[in-house]
């Protein structure tokens, strides 16, 4: 057959720049997201006499109600000796006589009440510092009001990850079912998150984490001297920190469903944009290597929905004679290439993570996300978010 190449050389450019972005994404897809859908998890369970003791770290502001909530949780949990720093944070409500209670009848329970604010810390960079210097145990485990453990089994499961060289867990936070489309969206958007920052550190590049379900050692806290870095940084006390100090080496992942800490969904989208805003801000002071693969990622996903629109309305950029009615065809069975193994990765994904329900609407919700994506870095540079 002849090919004929016609004269509109912006198609066959858009088509070429199409393909580098689908090859590009379906690269992300099976050699990085799948790993967490696939993910092998060989070790063993340590008997009762092998856990370490582990300091819960809590921070909490005017959050009485989500406290009083998470206490309780966090005082069932199935392990031999822990407890639980709960930092009051200069709260105005009624904290601090529940945590006076709590620690009357609870042993495990270590309030740090902080009555004036410093300065020179931002955020809950200096209430997390005093938590952690308060904490007797260097194994640290952080969660947040608002949090829930998926079971009584959390601690034992994130102790149980620890081995060898392991000095930080990574684990993963989804928000509560609801049923409307906001929390579908939401809840894809941290699916999506979970699997690029979970799918990183297993292939060895760790680069985040979220700090209602982390963990490090005290002593990694310290040898790195804690939030010194990034200290004038209003956000950042989870995931700017991991990325200083994690490693291919110190870095573990906790991906199953009954591993995770569900977090209460926003209630807002103008609180989850300027939440995902300030998330974005952090991501610009990443590691260069990071930001680099981030971005990659966040680009080509967008522009492999704007390459794949434009090539619906532009002329075909070339045709077989005779069957100039395959183009289109050829390239809609790109587009679901690239569908079929997100379906794939993200049905598994899911499964695992303990995410359900999404996947019906996999392709508005993705379609969303890349739409998102860039508003997103955006707004974060312009530092949308970092006040109030």
């Amino acid at each position: 057959m002849q090919i004929e190449f016609f004269y509109n050389r912006i198609a066959f450019i858009v088509l070429a720049c199409f393909a580098a972005m689908l090859l590009i994404q379906l690269v992300y897809l099976w050699a990085m997201y799948a790993r967490v859908a696939f993910y092998k998890y060989r070790r063993k369970p340590k008997d009762d006499e092998a856990f370490e003791p582990i300091s819960i770290v809590v921070c909490s502001r005017d959050n009485y109600q989500s406290l009083s909530e998470l206490l309780p949780a966090l005082l069932r949990q199935d392990y031999p000796d822990f407890e639980i720093v709960v930092v009051n944070d200069c709260s105005q409500d009624e904290t601090e006589l529940y945590l006076k209670e709590m620690e009357l009848r609870e042993p495990k329970i270590k309030p740090v009440h902080l009555l004036q604010h410093l300065n020179f810390f931002s955020g809950k960079k200096f209430p997390l510092s005093m938590g952690i210097k308060s904490a007797q145990h260097d194994l640290l485990v952080f969660t947040e009001p608002g949090s829930l453990p998926a079971d009584d089994q959390w601690l034992r499961s994130i102790a149980n990850g620890y081995r060898d060289h392991t000095e930080i867990l990574l684990g993963y936070s989804p928000y509560r079912t609801q049923n409307s489309l906001f929390n579908h969206l939401v809840r894809f958007d941290a699916l999506y998150v979970g699997i690029q920052y979970l799918s990183a550190a297993i292939s060895g590049h760790p680069f985040m984490g979220v700090g209602t379900n982390l963990s490090y050692r005290k002593g990694l806290f310290y040898r790195n001297k804690g939030f010194t870095s990034h200290y004038s940084i209003p956000v950042g006390d989870d995931d700017l920190f991991v990325n200083r100090v994690a490693t291919a080496r110190n870095a573990s992942v906790l991906i199953d469903a009954e591993h995770s800490v569900i977090t209460a969904p926003p209630i807002s989208f103008g609180g989850w944009l300027r939440n995902k805003a300030r998330r974005n801000y952090t991501g610009t002071l990443y590691k260069a290597k990071d930001r680099r693969r981030v971005s990659l990622q966040c680009w080509s996903h967008f522009l492999f929905y704007a390459y794949f629109f434009a090539l619906l309305v532009l002329p075909p950029a070339f045709a077989v004679v005779g069957a100039e009615f395959l183009y289109l065809p050829v390239i809609g069975m790109l587009f679901v290439l690239r569908y079929v193994s997100q379906m794939v990765v993200f049905g598994g994904a899911s499964k695992r993570l303990g995410e359900h329900g999404l996947l019906p609407g996999l392709l508005f919700y993705d379609l969303f996300q890349a739409l998102m994506s860039p508003i997103l870095r955006l707004l974060g540079r312009m530092r949308v978010g970092l006040k109030g």
